[in-house]
């Protein structure tokens, strides 16, 4: 069913105030998950939120978000989260992390005790949009085995570089497995099967199916290169910030365990680096040479890194907003049931 985007973003809001959740950190959750959906990445949009709501619920997420500073020399901060909101910790860290950036030139900002804050590329796309090169690290509770072992001990642990670029930005969102978790789950939602190349079933071996995928081995990306960037991920992430790591950290598809997930945000202000002009035109240049490229076949063009999600979201509106899963609208709905909400749609 495809649904109004601002309609969308009220009904997550209001969902989210009758769990507690202050006004506007829940309109920043909601512009979050949307800003997934419509960027073609549904696996950390709209159907995160039960997943959310039942921590919320449980207790093991706090509502209101107020964390505490551990650590401050003024371009390095370190907050302690305290179990509060995976996507409000990751906005102040970021906020923190630019405007100390613009102070010094280069911010560091770690979050500890944090939880899932959906997708990265919505936090380092805003420190872009004010003049930074953002980058953002999160570990993520285990789900590939360590090279050359057979049992899960190690997280996706996506990390997100992006860069101004005019009034565009330069952008990439990777978790170091061959697929994101979220996309099995959101193949699982869909009844649909997925690449043998994704992941291995509890018996060791490739799986199409989902289901199994869930509760086997996801593959790294690129081999023992996909491990060994997602193990110093989570020392960055969690060891550096002092938060969980490892087999420490619970996902957001655990309802009553605390996450324990790190963060680690940095920021430069390109503009302390240089001329952004002059920056700008590098850029530009190297977006025209790879865009100038003969297409491979199948492909309509070469496209710059962040292109496919600007096309994607503007083509999704055009047709009239977001098409979600049939079994995200019935679970909104329930809730909204539950708690006695009035859902636009």
């Amino acid at each position: 069913m495809r649904l109004d985007a601002a309609q969308v973003i009220v009904a997550v809001r209001s969902l989210l105030e009758a769990q507690g959740v202050p006004s506007g950190d829940a309109e920043l959750i909601a512009d979050s998950l949307v800003a997934a959906d419509l960027w073609g990445h549904q696996s950390h949009g709209v159907l995160r939120l039960p997943w959310y709501i039942d921590r919320l619920r449980a207790g093991s997420m706090t509502a209101r978000t107020e964390p505490a500073i551990v650590s401050d020399t003024g371009p390095l901060l370190v907050m302690d989260g305290r179990d509060g909101i995976g996507q409000v910790l990751a906005e102040r860290a970021r906020t923190e992390a630019v405007r100390r950036a613009h102070e010094f030139g280069v911010a560091a900002v770690g979050v500890r005790n944090s939880n899932h804050f959906g997708t990265a590329m919505y936090f380092t796309r805003r420190a872009a949009a004010e003049g930074c090169v953002g980058i953002l690290t999160t570990n993520a509770s285990p789900a590939m085995a360590p090279w050359g072992g057979r049992e899960k001990a190690v997280g996706t642990n996506p990390w997100s570089v992006a860069a101004p670029f005019g009034d565009r930005v330069v952008v990439v969102d990777v978790a170091n497995t061959a697929v994101a978790r979220g996309k099995i789950h959101l193949a699982k939602q869909r009844g649909d099967s997925i690449p043998e190349t994704w992941a291995l079933g509890r018996d060791g071996n490739p799986t199409s199916d989902p289901a199994e995928a869930v509760d086997g081995v996801i593959l790294p990306m690129a081999g023992h290169k996909g491990y060994a960037i997602a193990f110093m991920m989570d020392v960055l992430s969690g060891a550096l910030t002092g938060s969980e790591v490892g087999t420490g950290v619970h996902g957001p598809y655990e309802p009553t365990a605390r996450s324990g997930a790190g963060h680690l945000f940095l920021a430069i202000d390109v503009s302390a680096a240089g001329s952004m002009a002059e920056y700008t035109e590098r850029v530009g240049r190297i977006v025209s040479e790879v865009t100038s490229v003969p297409p491979a076949e199948g492909h309509a063009r070469v496209l710059y890194p962040g292109e496919v999600e600007d096309r994607h979201r503007q083509a999704a509106l055009e047709a009239g907003g977001l098409d979600l899963p049939q079994r995200t609208i019935d679970a909104l709905r329930r809730i909204a049931h539950e708690d006695g909400v009035v859902l636009p749609f």
